[in-house]
């Protein structure tokens, strides 16, 4: 009986983990670029209402910056490994996005 409440478990915990709004993602994966927390939080919020999903995972794919601890990246240097996926409304989302949230 508890073999078949564990199987539940881990299917709810996969199915929810499923489910995480595309800021949850884009939030994970500024931190997990090495962004803080604050900015990583503040900067998701703005960049999901601006940029596409196509966008957003073009962003994802920023390689060289993950796995990073929250932090340890910079945000000038988050900027330009952005430049290099030449779109440039990626780039003034990102730049006006840390910038905004800088501020607060």
């Amino acid at each position: 009986m508890s073999a078949i409440r564990l199987i539940l478990g881990v299917t709810a915990l996969s199915a929810l983990a499923g489910c995480a709004t595309p800021e949850t993602r884009v939030r994970n994966g500024l931190m997990s670029a090495g962004l803080s927390a604050p900015i990583s939080a503040c900067m998701a919020d703005r960049m999901v209402d601006r940029l596409s999903l196509v966008q957003l995972n073009k962003l994802n794919g920023l390689g060289k910056l993950k796995k990073q601890k929250p932090g340890d990246v910079t945000f000038n240097e988050f900027v330009k490994r952005t430049r290099s996926l030449q779109d440039a409304e990626i780039v003034g989302v990102v730049t006006s996005s840390g910038v905004v949230c800088a501020v607060k």
